[in-house]
This record gives C-alpha cells, structure tokens and sequence, in this order.
C-alpha cells in the first residue's frame, strides 16, 4: 500500500513542483527567523500561548475546541484579525485560530485536563520549559513539523486524512500561478475549503509561504479571500520539502509512532539554517504509570465502576467489562481512545491485523489522565459501544490482583434479542 501512495503522489506532484535552484538555495541560507520574519507564526504562536497562560480556557466538545465565546477576543489579538460577518462564529471560522490550535495541539505544548463535567485546554508546564530554550529558529521549524508532519485534520474534528498536509499543500501550490491566484467568488473559495483546507491556506501565510488579500465578508458566508500570492521563500522551502519527502517516498514512517517527536527535518535543512540544533522535548506517552486504575463502563443507562491493577493488559479490561454486563466473550472487540495530541488510537483483539493488541498493552501504558474516555467497541455485527472513563488512579494495593468490580447501578441490556422480544416487537 505504501508504495501504491508513493508512485501516486509522485505522479501529482512530480510535474507542479521545480527542483530547488542555487538562487533559491541562497536565499534560505541569507534568512534570518525572529517573530516576525519569514511570517508571523511565532509572534502569533506566542499570543496563543499567552492566551492560555496560566490558568487555560474551558473547551468543548468531543474534540476539545475553544468556545464560541473566547473566539473574538483570541482573533482580535492576532496579527491578522479577520473579519467573517457570521452571528455566531465557530473555530473553524477563524482560520488563523483553527490552524494555530492544530500546532499547539500537535505540538504537545498543551493538555486537556478534567474537572468534573468541565474540560481545561492547559499548557503542559514541562514542555513549556523545553519551548522556552528553543531559539527563533527551532520554534519555527519545531511548528513546522508539528504542521507538515504531525498535524492531521482529525485535531480539529474532521475526518482523518491519509494524504497529510505536505501532500495538499504541494499540490496545491503548483496550481497558484506566478502572477498568483485570483478568487472571484465564494463559490471559488469554497474550493480551498476542501482543498487544500482554509487553515492550510492560513498556515502557509502565518509561515510566510504567500501573502493572503481579503475583501468585505457578505453576511453569513464568513472570511473571504480575494487573492493568494506565492512569495520566494515559499517556493524555496516547499521545493526542498518535496526534495525530502520524495526521498521518504511521500510518507512519513515516523507519522505511525505512538511518540512524537521532533527533529526529523533537520539534517535536510540545518545547512541552510545552523541556529537549528535543539528540538521540543516531550515526556513519553507510552510510559507506564503503576496503580489501581478506576474505570466507569457505562452501556445504555447502566454502569459499573470496575478497579484494575496497572500491570494487567487490557484483554483482562476487556473481560472484565463483558462479565460486569453479563455478555459472553465471544467476539472480536478493540478499544478506540484520542491521546493527548487528540489522535485517534485503537487497541485490538488478539485475533485482529491491526497492532497493537490488546495482550501487548498493559493497562498503565494507556496514555490517558482521569477524566479521559475511550469506547469499547465489541461485536462488529452488533457494534455494542461501551463508554470507558478513567475516573482515577490509587496507589498501588496488594490486594487488589486481579479485576474488582466496585459497584453496578442499572440493569445491564440483553446481548441478544430473543424470540419472545421479537414477538414483544410485532406485537407493538
């Protein structure tokens, strides 16, 4: 499959993107980045941050994005407010806000932290001192890779997307024409929507790619684009992009790991950039954390409170949870969560392909914090959905070895209708 993608992607891109000429070469070894050049990605990146500082903001939604409240406040403070003329706003509205939120979440700088019912976007303070070391030039290219490499639309509650946002970002810019690209209408511009994605193209100015002209919104359309510009550093660094990731052929091995980490980049492009010598460190995601784990299975409008020992896999969650809820265990199952990067995960059954499995990860290596929720999904025919949320970790206990359950509120739904409930139906 992954060559399937490579020959695919190399017969788009080949022909939009020029090699990466001596003229260009000069001109990436003769910049220098601060916070306001190439772009205003870190001086905006750092009013991000500063939003957050110290206390964070609520969230809300499966995917954690910023209320509608906080939304003209944060815009108001960005080097390109934008108008969008919309009676109530989302995220995604903003394009500048929507793609600085993909880099923050990619990054790792942030958490999501529970307190009750609430949900608190905060800064990770140990990976905020990491960013604090890092000079003009490692920020941006630790935003860069946190971007091009680790940023895929499902952070921002769409649907995950294989091609990455290189891959759309290239193909786009071979079709932005040198005298650059008018967008006449909004229909035009819904386009972009689509493709490369409106963030995208808010990214590729905030990293000073293209210049970005806007008109007077019309009511209830939102933010309007009436012209894109490709600038020379953006045609230098998107050549020696693709150059790289034709020789990964187009896909980043890295993008599967459970850890991210940053650096991949940089032997390619430290001899147009020496500043780059240090990297965003971040704690492992996949480290154990010993104790007895506290979980809430609910299924309909039942639910048990189960205690498991952290050094027990998650095939003994698994059975724990069906024999709480009186079902038998003879299906296929697997756990789905969304890690701190807000990524989706899956852990199988044993007797899946897809890895890892169930027997391979211990319950302590979950990368999930109190509050955090993952979905067992069991019986692929009758896709029983099993809502799992950590609700604490105790201390370890010596007599706790095997799966406790703590406490049953509910009657438990029947695993299989019988005949006498489809009599019950006809005769409704």
């Amino acid at each position: 499959m992954q060559n399937l993608f490579s020959q695919l992607y190399s017969q788009v891109l080949a022909p939009e993107i020029p090699p990466l000429t001596e003229e260009y070469q000069q001109l990436l070894q003769q910049l220098a980045i601060d916070e306001n050049s190439p772009g205003t990605i870190l001086r905006d990146f750092q009013t991000l941050l500063d939003f957050l500082h110290p206390n964070g903001t609520e969230v809300s939604g499966i995917h954690n994005l910023f209320p509608l409240k906080s939304l003209p406040e944060l815009n108001a403070r960005l080097s390109h407010p934008i108008e969008t003329n919309l009676k109530r706003p989302q995220q995604k509205s903003y394009p500048y806000i929507n793609g600085l939120y993909l880099l923050l979440r990619a990054c790792g700088l942030s958490q999501v932290k529970h307190l009750g019912k609430k949900q608190t976007l905060v800064l990770d303070g140990a990976v905020l001192q990491s960013w604090t070391k890092l000079n003009p030039t490692e920020r941006y290219f630790t935003l860069l890779e946190a971007w091009m490499i680790w940023g895929n639309e499902e952070i921002l509650g769409e649907r995950y997307d294989p091609t990455g946002n290189l891959f759309k970002c290239l193909n786009f810019w071979g079709r932005i024409p040198d005298k650059g690209l008018k967008i006449a209408k909004y229909t035009d511009q819904n386009n972009l929507s689509y493709y490369p994605g409106i963030h995208n193209i808010a990214l590729l100015d905030l990293f000073g790619f293209l210049s970005v002209q806007s008109g007077k919104p019309e009511a209830g359309k939102g933010w309007r684009i009436t012209r894109l510009q490709r600038l020379p550093f953006g045609d230098a660094m998107l050549r020696l992009l693709f150059a790289i990731y034709g020789k990964q052929g187009f896909v980043w091995e890295s993008q599967g790991n459970v850890n991210v980490t940053f650096g991949e980049l940089q032997t390619h492009f430290k001899p147009f950039f020496p500043e780059w010598k240090n990297n965003l460190v971040l704690t492992s995601s996949s480290e154990f954390t010993e104790g007895i784990y506290i979980f809430k299975v609910s299924l309909a409008k039942a639910w048990r409170r189960i205690a498991i020992p952290a050094q027990l896999d998650l095939d003994w969650l698994s059975n724990s949870i069906l024999d709480a809820f009186d079902f038998d265990s003879d299906h296929l199952y697997e756990f789905r969560y969304k890690d701190r990067f807000g990524r989706s995960g899956q852990i199988s059954h044993p007797y899946c392909e897809e890895s890892p499995s169930t027997t391979e990860v211990r319950v302590g290596e979950l990368p999930l914090q109190p509050g955090d929720k993952m979905i067992f999904l069991f019986d692929f025919g009758d896709n029983w959905e099993f809502d799992v949320q950590l609700e604490e970790i105790q201390p370890p206990n010596t007599k706790i070895k095997k799966p406790k359950i703590l406490k049953k509120y509910g009657e438990a739904p029947s695993q299989y209708w019988s005949e006498e409930d489809d009599w019950e139906e006809e005769d409704e």
